[in-house]
């Protein structure tokens, strides 16, 4: 047995937790600006935007005048997290909060794949992901919200109270953790998630005013220049087409002629994908230990290809998503796991390093855009069909055993 593990995870542990922590030392120094990294600074969202919103929420009112603030209300805590460390300054004490949610997620998937049925590939996923994303996972605080959503999938099967209450709290912060909920077949689950949340918004309704203005905070939102949708203008600068691209609504964007249509697409597509999710839902038959964790992957990366927004930070939680998923041995979902991967990497040159590429709609930024967008997409394509055919059409007798065993877990959870 010793030996067969070995052959199958050639890296121990000291090269896992090395790999880590100079990774991790390496984002610290770039966010901290004792290395520059190419491109634009990364670390203003954090110096200028989360700062100027702590100011307004510090006093009790959500940032009403800003319209970059689209969030959740519960989003306010992770931007006031940083007056926990009263001795640093507002960035960097941002900075260590993001490394120490790295940190918790990497502990999370390191004990997760220790225990029976389980692996570390998971662990490697989430230690390779993120620093191929460069500087911006700590300049963001999305690798916060992607850390709650870990732990949710992690509870899973066997706590489903604690999944609900971290999915409910993690989708009070940003939206997306809901759609962990989409294999939960323990009626508490949602149950929970549907109650922490109300609770939140709630508290947060009788206390803060403003707390609700995000829902319609992004109607007037162009096509931002990352997404699927926008190639169709990168390519139509070329041929004529006298749209603009702006700074709007906090990301830089196209408008102008036949973006409304171009945006409509794209949110027909993301109807589409939730009437996939729907269907294969009403049609699943099995659900074993690593359904809840693949199908949330899926979830997530189809509402992330299909988005008129695709951020560079929104890769983070593709990768904490596919870290769960290959943290169970069973999984199939390693080719689109390393599809997300290449695809961080592929994230990091169109932004930072050569974003004014991206912007200028040139040859470089709009191949670097086809590839990223492209591996996303064959991402999502291949991990609807594993998941597809794990849990609908693929033969009853496919993992009896295991079907047995998560039956078990589900009735004594």
């Amino acid at each position: 047995m010793t030996g067969a593990r070995s052959a199958r995870f050639p890296f121990g542990l000291a090269a896992l937790l090395g790999v880590w922590g100079l990774t991790r030392l390496t984002l610290l120094l770039f966010v901290a600006k004792v290395y520059v990294f190419p491109g634009p600074d990364v670390t203003s969202d954090v110096s200028v935007i989360y700062h100027g919103w702590y100011e307004v929420l510090r006093h009790g009112s959500f940032p009403l005048n800003d319209v970059t603030w689209q969030y959740p209300p519960a989003a306010a805590l992770a931007v006031l997290s940083p007056g926990l460390l009263p001795f640093l300054d507002y960035p960097h004490a941002f900075f260590v909060l993001a490394f120490v949610a790295d940190l918790v997620a990497f502990g999370l998937l390191l004990y997760a794949g220790s225990r029976s049925g389980k692996t570390r590939r998971g662990a490697w996923v989430w230690v390779i992901g993120v620093p191929l994303l460069g500087p911006t996972v700590y300049a963001r605080y999305d690798v916060m919200v992607t850390a709650v959503a870990v732990a949710a999938l992690l509870a899973g099967a066997r706590h489903p109270r604690v999944m609900g209450v971290l999915v409910g709290f993690g989708a009070m912060v940003k939206v997306w953790p809901v759609l962990l909920l989409i294999a939960a077949v323990r009626r508490r689950a949602w149950v929970w998630a549907a109650a922490t949340a109300g609770a939140i918004a709630a508290l947060f309704w009788m206390t803060m005013p403003g707390a609700f203005g995000f829902l319609t905070a992004q109607r007037d939102r162009g096509t931002e220049v990352e997404s699927l949708g926008s190639l169709v203008f990168h390519v139509a600068r070329h041929h004529g087409w006298n749209g603009r691209v702006l700074l709007n609504y906090g990301s830089v964007e196209f408008l102008g002629p036949y973006v409304d249509v171009v945006s409509t697409a794209a949110l027909v597509l993301t109807s589409l994908a939730f009437g996939w999710l729907l269907l294969w839902r009403l049609c699943a038959k099995r659900f074993l230990t690593h359904t809840l964790a693949d199908a949330a992957f899926v979830a997530v990366l189809m509402f992330t290809a299909t988005s008129r927004v695709i951020s560079p930070q929104y890769l983070v939680w593709l990768v904490g998503l596919a870290a769960v998923c290959l943290c169970f041995r069973a999984s199939r979902m390693a080719v689109p796991a390393w599809l997300v991967l290449i695809a961080c990497f592929v994230t990091v040159l169109e932004f930072p390093v050569w974003f004014a590429d991206v912007v200028g709609s040139t040859p470089l930024g709009i191949s670097l855009l086809v590839v990223r967008n492209g591996l996303l997409v064959i991402a999502a394509l291949l991990a609807a069909r594993v998941l597809w055919r794990g849990t609908v059409s693929e033969p009853a007798r496919a993992l009896p055993a295991q079907a047995a065993r998560t039956k078990e877990t589900l009735a004594s959870s």
